[in-house]
């Protein structure tokens, strides 16, 4: 595997093409431009001061005062010009860098979000912590490719800049940084490549996967600590961790001996340009001072046509960021697809009624089929119960309706998407007010306090805003709240945006009997279709019909009045 193969150049130009052709071009090649103008101004300082050192060089060695002041004088002139250019050259190359990453992020985000491919990828076992490659991967992108192309666009300046000086003093320099880079660089491509890039990426793997174990004992907090888990926990966390700092010991084994060879290659380049012009010096053919600019010249040429030599390592992370970078990206464009024609597919229509034909419902790996050939329809008014075993693929359905599971086929009915909310178990609780709660995910509908107030006190949480300091405190909601005031939170919602169909996932399962049944009240007078998932005898009053879910397809469906529930 080489660095620099056809594939990873392709990989690389489908992610950073875009930024330079689209609506931010201008401003981008504006930057680049002032980057390369502020290139070849270093380049030409370099070249004066390479020339200078030799010019104070041969006046110390020729003991000529006049002309050694003269050169110290000249190189602090260049120093007070040169000074400005170089800081400037650095801001400009970061501020462009922040620009694309700004713009290249938000171009993720969008996808990551479009047509749910956030949740998509929840399935997806080849996709790993999307929030680090969108979070580090794209900054180290933006940063790294401009890094790059700087220094191999200033690598050919200064080739240029001072392959002209070392031909005019020794041509026989010139051949040999020719042999003496080539040999340097196919040794450090072929020798130390393939095994670098494979430790990298899967360096970045392993740092992501211990940073989530983390954050998921954070999250879960609660839970392990009512199992008394932590034990397990902290052996889970440890072997990833493990995992990780084996992975490095390896890539650490590897970088020693790219850098004795890299070490060996650069302090090599100081003895042997004094061993190739020795014999002129010694003759008498060539002052001190044209030596020592010749090995200066020969330094600066030599780490221009030594980039990969003496970047291996940052190259080699690059390209492990740049194949998770670019292996996201593709999934972001064909997870829709794939699923699309990975087999068939369960056909959506909107229709003012709910409705599913013929619809047989697979899990997304296709492996297992939860329901078989169901149809049935769900008219306004006429509310349905779905109840069955654990497993049975309740919740599984309810997804199929919202359009998440599409494995299977036959087609569903559904009204408009702003005609139905779901309510799953475990609400959502954002991160914002109680006011941006209670809006969700509707954020710009304007409703006043005091009905917000009213919303509260109908879900019997009249208080919960004085607890926490009005409508406008910002808490975690999801730790300072129980369950059950998040269900009955989610309920508010309800109340608020009034849809025509409610889908209801075990949503009062943490409520108490009178507290589900003043909100399942609330939601008939409000004029709204009920489909519930639940198990509780006391809701089936609220429907019109039961589709009872008996395993392996098997379903059957009844009206609610005289459904009698299977006792455990």
């Amino acid at each position: 595997m080489s660095t620099f193969n056809r594939h990873l150049l392709q990989r690389f130009w489908s992610l950073a093409a875009p930024y330079w052709r689209r609506d931010e071009k201008w401003t981008a090649w504006g930057l680049l431009v002032l980057l390369v103008l502020l290139l070849l101004g270093e380049t030409g300082f370099s070249v004066l001061f390479n020339e200078q050192t030799g010019e104070f060089t041969s006046a110390l060695a020729a003991r000529d005062s006049d002309r050694f002041w003269h050169a110290i004088t000249f190189c602090l002139g260049l120093l007070m010009v040169a000074v400005p250019i170089y800081a400037l050259y650095y801001y400009v190359r970061d501020l462009l860098g922040n620009q694309w990453r700004r713009w290249l992020t938000g171009q993720f985000l969008e996808r990551y979000f479009k047509d749910r491919h956030f949740y998509e990828l929840n399935a997806n076992a080849g996709i790993d912590n999307p929030d680090q490659r969108m979070a580090e991967d794209i900054s180290t992108f933006t940063q790294r490719s401009l890094f790059f192309l700087l220094i191999i666009i200033g690598a050919i300046l200064q080739l240029l800049a001072f392959s002209g000086v070392l031909w005019s003093i020794s041509h026989e320099l010139v051949y040999f940084l020719v042999c003496y880079a080539v040999a340097g660089t196919l040794i450090t491509i072929y020798g130390y490549g393939p095994a670098l890039i494979r430790l990298n990426f899967r360096q970045l793997l392993l740092e992501a996967d211990f940073r989530f174990s983390l954050v998921r004992v954070r999250e879960n907090a609660e839970s392990i600590a009512f199992y008394r888990g932590e034990g397990q926990e902290l052996q889970q966390v440890k072997r990833r961790f493990t995992g990780a700092f084996d992975n490095y010991n390896q890539l650490i084994r590897k970088q020693l001996f790219l850098n004795l060879f890299q070490y060996g290659f650069s302090l090599l380049t100081i003895v042997l340009p004094s061993a190739i012009m020795a014999s002129r010096v010694l003759s008498g053919e060539i002052e001190v001072g044209r030596a020592v600019q010749a090995a200066g010249a020969f330094a600066a040429a030599l780490s221009a046509v030594s980039l990969i030599v003496d970047n291996f390592e940052s190259l080699s992370r690059f390209t492990a960021g740049i194949n998770r970078l670019e292996t996201f990206s593709r999934a972001l464009e064909i997870e829709s697809a794939a699923r699309m024609h990975a087999g068939g597919t369960i056909a959506s229509l909107e229709s003012a009624q709910l409705g599913l034909e013929h619809v047989t419902l697979l899990t997304p790996n296709r492996e297992r089929i939860l329901v078989k050939d169901l149809s049935m329809v769900i008219r306004p008014g006429e509310g349905l119960m779905i109840t069955g075993t654990s497993g049975s693929g309740k919740s599984s359905l309810l997804r199929a309706i919202a359009g998440l599971w599409v494995s299977g086929s036959g087609t569903i009915l559904r009204p408009h998407a702003q005609d139905m909310l779901f309510l799953p178990q475990q609400p959502y609780m954002l991160p914002g007010s109680l006011r941006s709660q209670l809006l969700y995910p509707n954020k710009d509908k304007q409703v006043t306090d005091a009905h917000l107030l009213d919303l509260l006190a109908r879900v019997n949480l009249p208080d919960l805003a004085d607890r926490f300091g009005g409508l406008d405190a910002e808490v975690d909601w999801q730790k300072v709240l129980s369950i059950g005031e998040q269900q009955r939170l989610a309920f508010a919602r309800v109340f608020l945006t009034r849809p025509r169909f409610v889908m209801l996932d075990e949503a009062t399962s943490a409520l108490d009997v009178a507290n589900e049944a003043s909100l399942y009240q609330q939601l008939m007078s409000i004029d709204t279709t009920l489909v519930s998932v639940g198990h509780r005898a006391t809701i089936l009053k609220y429907h019109k019909q039961v589709l009872e879910l008996q395993g392996d397809g098997q379903w059957l469906a009844q009206a609610a009045e005289g459904y009698l529930f299977h006792q455990p």
